[in-house]
């Protein structure tokens, strides 16, 4: 398991960068354009709240990248998949507890559907054929994984995948689990915002603020500036 905390990593991920290309690194590809928009999707403002919960590699990446989109009230890093004797980060990096290290949303369907979170969450968040890892790390805590919250969600990320697949959106097939919420578990206090509170940490400079780039220059009708609220 690779940590995010380590040096060498952090050293190792600035070579990979140069290397390859920040926006290769953090796809796995370079990607420049959005992917099309989910044929399947719920109705417009179907109901006043809802709960999305992804999984796509280092949870600050994908908080901080969800916290810009317009109409998501609030994020929440954390952990799914396991247990709740588990799920603290220092279990966690075992990467023999189950749990993938996740990103809860709370979004408002009358500003942006399901899908269209979805379609960011496959267009700039992380690279879905990628098993058990993002970038420079590795680990099933690291997985591509959509937790849905209600059978309407479950189907609509089935089909957006079905969608990419059989359109060839992607050179590989997409792995990404899509698996019943069983149950969400806060992360540490220090984790909440890390990549806003910390953005010159070399780790947030490679691999998270690409996303937030990619997501401001393919979405930019979705795009704001993020205030802690």
């Amino acid at each position: 398991m690779t940590s995010k905390f380590s040096s060498a990593v952090m050293g190792i991920a600035f070579v990979l960068a140069v290397a390859m290309g920040v926006r290769a690194m953090v796809f796995g590809q370079v990607r420049t354009e959005k992917l099309p928009a989910p044929l399947l999707d719920e109705p417009h403002g179907a109901a006043n709240s809802e709960t999305a919960v992804f999984a796509g590699g280092c949870f600050w990446g994908v908080q901080t990248t969800f916290q810009r989109i317009k109409g998501v009230t609030t994020t929440t890093a954390g952990y799914s998949g396991g247990s709740k004797e588990t799920a603290n980060y220092g279990a966690v990096s075992s990467e023999t507890t189950g749990h993938a290290e996740s990103v809860k949303m709370v979004f408002d369907p009358s500003r942006i559907s399901y899908g269209t979170l979805l379609r960011v969450f496959f267009s700039v968040v992380h690279d879905p054929t990628q098993m058990n890892r993002q970038g420079p790390d590795v680990g099933t805590s690291y997985r591509s994984a959509i937790f849905f919250t209600s059978p309407e969600q479950e189907k609509i990320a089935n089909a957006y995948i079905a969608q990419l697949d059989a359109s060839k959106a992607f050179p590989k097939k997409i792995v990404t689990q899509v698996v019943p919420l069983k149950e969400f578990y806060d992360g540490e206090d220090y984790h909440q915002d890390y990549a806003e509170k910390n953005p010159n940490n070399p780790y947030i400079q490679v691999c998270d603020i690409p996303k937030v780039a990619a997501l401001k220059a393919q979405f930019p009708e979705l795009f704001q500036d993020y205030k802690k609220k």
